[in-house]
């Protein structure tokens, strides 16, 4: 489904990402794991169109995306939720959910059920300012708005950060329900236990490279990304 080719991307003189290339296949969560500046973020920002590369291709069902605006990487199926959340304050969650579904023409009542089933809290709190919420819930929410535009590919940015526990098993496990449901998952997570016991494969970076790649069940087990990323 998603096909990275040798991309580099540059800060100014700084190269964030070297020459890397992995894919993701339609129906897997695959997971991206490192150290903060290893490069993930700039990774999904350039597949999201945010950040065009230096060098290098991105394709999505073999299409080439790489030069193309955020909004049409969209509407050809693509939604990233970003780190931090950003849910727009001053808006309800309800219009938070609608800014989601921007592109869509139809009906999203339907939509609306959907992601209310996934998130329960969020229907209690439609009325409600995003701003008012707690980090777990404006998570669920940044999850929600994404899912509004009825992706193929979610790309999640750090989910876990600043989460309680029982927030973080939460989250995750609606990953997985998203993925059961037919959405395929690309994710970054610092919390490299979380993220590669529900990956199907994952690629560990350090500074701008791939380092190691594999199934999740293989990384898990990987005395190098045990003692890097797992406290062994």
């Amino acid at each position: 489904m998603l096909t990275v080719k040798n991309l580099s991307v540059h800060y100014g003189v700084i190269e964030a990402v070297h020459d890397i290339s992995f894919n993701v296949n339609q129906g897997e969560i695959v997971s991206l794991i490192g150290a903060n500046g290893a490069g993930k973020t700039t990774i999904l920002r350039t597949i999201s169109g945010l950040i065009h590369p230096s060098k290098g291709t991105v394709l999505f069902e073999d299409h080439t995306i790489s030069k193309r605006p955020p909004q049409k990487i969209v509407s050809q199926g693509i939604s990233q939720v970003p780190e931090g959340r950003h849910v727009f304050p001053g808006m309800t969650v309800m219009e938070n959910l609608e800014m989601g579904a921007y592109l869509r023409k139809e009906d999203l009542k339907e939509s609306f059920s959907q992601v209310f089933e996934k998130f329960p809290i969020l229907k209690d709190r439609k009325n409600q300012d995003a701003a008012t919420l707690s980090g777990g819930e404006q998570q669920m929410l940044a999850m929600g708005r994404a899912l509004m535009s009825k992706p193929k590919l979610l790309l999640l940015d750090e989910p876990s950060m600043g989460l309680a526990p029982i927030f973080i098993r939460e989250i995750f496990s609606i990953i997985e329900e998203i993925q059961k449901q037919g959405t395929t998952v690309l994710l970054i997570e610092q919390n490299a236990q979380m993220a590669l016991s529900i990956a199907d494969r994952g690629y560990v970076l350090e500074t701008g490279k791939i380092v190691l790649e594999g199934t999740g069940k293989e990384l898990l087990t990987s005395e190098a990304v045990k003692k890097a990323y797992l406290g062994g």
